[in-house]
């Protein structure tokens, strides 16, 4: 993927902004509803969500399996959690979502935006071990499962 290519999927959840927004930015339950992390844990003394904390996460698609440490960028309580990703020392991809009243509850956003342009290698690592000839259709996918899941454990079902 190129610098500047963006993705997103959004769902309705039946509660509150801000009890959304507590799930999501505890980092250490996102191995619950991603299908992609399967665990997370804050690191270098960070307990919670706020900017300038790190978490250490821990990513499987395929045979890949890879680990990544994150840094929060934005830590607004029922309106955005967003973190960036870094390869060697540089951010790569951001990672946002945003929450927005609606009715009785809440539209989730989940979006991604590419900061620098995808290495050759790990787009073939993505086609090799992957198995993904698109990635940007597999995040948003994986995002909009991400949601759904998110959304069953908030409700208790799926939607219809």
């Amino acid at each position: 993927m190129k610098k500047g290519t963006r993705g997103e999927a959004a769902i309705r959840v039946e509660a509150p902004p801000g009890d959304v927004y507590a799930l999501v930015s505890d980092v250490t339950r996102m191995g619950e509803w991603s299908p992609e992390t399967t665990s997370a844990d804050w690191v270098d003394g960070a307990t919670g969500p706020e900017v300038g904390a790190r978490f250490k996460g821990r990513n499987r698609h395929g045979l890949a399996r890879w680990s990544t440490t994150p840094r929060v960028v934005a830590a607004d309580p029922g309106r955005e959690f967003a973190f960036t990703t870094t390869w060697l020392g540089k951010d790569n991809t951001r990672w946002t979502y945003r929450f927005e009243p609606d009715g009785s509850g809440t539209r989730v956003t989940e979006s991604f935006e590419m900061l620098v342009d995808v290495p050759w290698y790990f787009t073939t690592s993505e086609r090799w071990l992957m198995k993904v000839k698109d990635r940007k259709a597999d995040l948003e996918a994986a995002m909009a499962e991400t949601l759904e899941r998110l959304k069953v454990a908030v409700e208790g079902s799926p939607s219809t």
